[in-house]
């Protein structure tokens, strides 16, 4: 009986160490509901917000368009003849969808060897050392959710050079994301 109950305690001490819920929250158009629903994403997002100074609406949009807030997001395979699998379109991972070696160069000049991109504490000090630099080498304002997320998504060279231009579509999703944005600053002005 005791090799069975320490199995037991054993087995409900390595689920409870487990790296939180997976799952993205309910209601993902609404900011107090996933502030009240993962309160631990909020913290995270604050501590951001004093560090790097990126708004907590700007980083919520930017993940939102990333993930949707699950935590193993990863890109779409690409196939060859369409049905021979051929590998993910990018290394991009986790909920801020970072590249690998975007993600190593954050890891070494913030000495954080052992940041996951599938935690949220980690993905959200990512984009705010991400638009940092983005401020830095391309001059957008950390509130300016639109310009931040073509940065985001072109890279510092690319959104210097303009390559979203030529992208009706990025350009619509920014605007979307500029949009999702607003709602959630409005929201979080409300919630308890």
């Amino acid at each position: 009986m005791s090799r069975y109950l320490s199995a037991l305690m054993l087995a409900l001490l390595l689920a409870s160490c487990g790296g939180g819920s997976s799952t993205p929250p309910r209601n993902l158009d609404n900011a107090c509901s996933i502030a009240k629903q993962r309160p631990e994403y909020m913290k995270a997002f604050r501590k951001t917000e004093r560090k790097w100074g990126v708004p907590v609406h700007v980083q919520m949009a930017t993940i939102y368009q990333e993930s949707r807030y699950k935590s193993n997001a990863r890109t779409p395979h690409k196939y060859a003849l369409g049905v021979i699998p051929m590998g993910r379109q990018s290394s991009a991972f986790g909920y801020s969808q970072a590249l690998d070696g975007t993600w190593d160069e954050y890891k070494r000049e913030t000495r954080k060897r052992s940041a996951k991109r599938n935690r949220m504490r980690d993905a959200s000090d990512f984009i705010g050392w991400y638009m940092n630099k983005s401020l830095s080498r391309n001059g957008i304002p950390l509130h300016d959710t639109r310009n931040q997320y073509l940065a985001y998504h072109e890279g510092h060279t690319g959104f210097a050079r303009g390559s979203y231009n030529s992208k009706s579509w990025l350009l619509r999703v920014a605007n979307k994301v500029d949009a999702r944005g607003e709602m959630y600053r409005q929201q979080l002005a409300f919630c308890r």
